[in-house]
């Protein structure tokens, strides 16, 4: 409960604000998927190709 009380400002604007992450959220969640389905396969160098290559 110190917790809340210590961020309440962050909270309301959590709650009141239009504002979200969605798009960013959802973006990570692409790259750690793509991330599991190369593990073991390739270099650093061939992820990022995929992963820009998606976009």
């Amino acid at each position: 409960m110190r917790g809340l009380r210590r961020d309440y400002d962050a909270v309301l604007n959590g709650l009141t604000l239009p504002h979200n992450s969605g798009a960013v959220e959802g973006n990570v969640n692409r790259i750690k998927m793509i991330k599991r389905q190369m593990y073991g396969r390739a270099n650093f160098d061939l992820l990022r190709k995929r992963i820009l290559h998606a976009a």
